[in-house]
């Protein structure tokens, strides 16, 4: 059995468990850890899932009933809570007066009360002070992941969410990419991204020059196998 500064034990916890199964409700006495209700006496009434919360033990106590953890509280001794039988006193005879040489008093016969008037003592329960209810914090959605990439010779885009790919990367026009980039507003960004586009537009008109050329060389071969023909 748990001693008051101890709390329940796992054993001791299924022993309630199956108490409370066959319509039973145990008495447990509250430890030091349930703060100013420690010492008094309450009724397991249910045990919720520990799962869910530490505070799984349904104690009634006076008209509430209140979550406790298994420390907050241990099984109450054998007998406890239960009133001494109150014995009967009843006053002592009075004693007769003795009569002097020059007079005499009667004695005065008292009433006899058959039974002692008991004080009203009214019972004032203490009521547990409210615990702070704890309140989960919801879950937030995953984070959103959106990459704006360059490599060889091709801009790509993609997005995931935590661990689940929302878009495999696909190809921009590097004139979508500009645009992309202009909307985030970071020093040297923009600036990176316009080197790599004035370099490609270099690359491309240097590739034109010399498709030209040779495009001119091409027709004056066929201008000359014309006029042979």
């Amino acid at each position: 059995m748990g001693a008051a500064g101890q709390g329940l034990s796992d054993e001791e916890v299924g022993g309630i468990r199956e108490a409370l199964a066959a319509g039973r409700k145990p008495k447990v006495v509250f430890t030091a850890t349930a703060g100013q209700i420690v010492g008094q006496l309450g009724q397991v009434v249910e045990l919720t899932d520990p799962a869910v919360s530490d505070e799984f033990v349904v104690v009634r106590f006076g008209r509430d009933e209140l979550p406790f953890s298994p420390a907050d509280v241990a099984v109450a001794p054998k007998g406890a809570g239960r009133r001494p039988v109150e014995s009967k006193v009843e006053p002592p005879a009075a004693e007769p007066v003795v009569a002097g040489p020059e007079f005499v008093l009667d004695q005065v016969p008292q009433p006899r009360r058959e039974e002692r008037e008991e004080p009203k003592v009214e019972a004032v329960e203490a009521k547990p002070a409210r615990r702070a209810v704890k309140v989960a914090k919801p879950k937030g959605p995953a984070g959103l992941t959106v990459t704006l990439a360059y490599a060889d010779g091709e801009w790509t885009v993609a997005a995931q969410q935590g661990a689940k790919v929302l878009a495999k990367p696909y190809v921009l026009k590097p004139a979508e990419a500009l645009r992309m980039v202009a909307l985030v507003d970071v020093p040297g960004v923009q600036e990176a991204v316009e080197q790599i586009l004035t370099t490609e537009r270099s690359e491309a008109e240097r590739q034109a020059e010399k498709l030209r050329a040779e495009l001119a060389e091409i027709e004056a071969r066929l201008a000359e196998l014309r006029e042979a023909g």
